[in-house]
């Protein structure tokens, strides 16, 4: 139980001192960041899918 309590009294001193937080503008700017790099990966794929789906059809119809 001792080592269970050490641990956790030096994760909060870990986490409330000697961790950097990013500042509020910083987070927002990376998750718009993450969001438009999502948003661009998802019709990437979703382009790709469209295109396969529609050669595969064309290709089942002339067979």
């Amino acid at each position: 139980m001792n080592k269970l309590v050490q641990f956790v009294k030096e994760s909060w001193h870990e986490v409330t001192k000697e961790v950097h937080w990013p500042k509020m503008s910083e987070l927002q700017s990376s998750a718009t960041l993450v969001l438009i790099a999502s948003i661009i990966f998802a019709l990437v794929v979703g382009s790709i899918d469209f295109l396969i789906d529609n050669a595969l059809r064309l290709l089942y119809q002339s067979i």
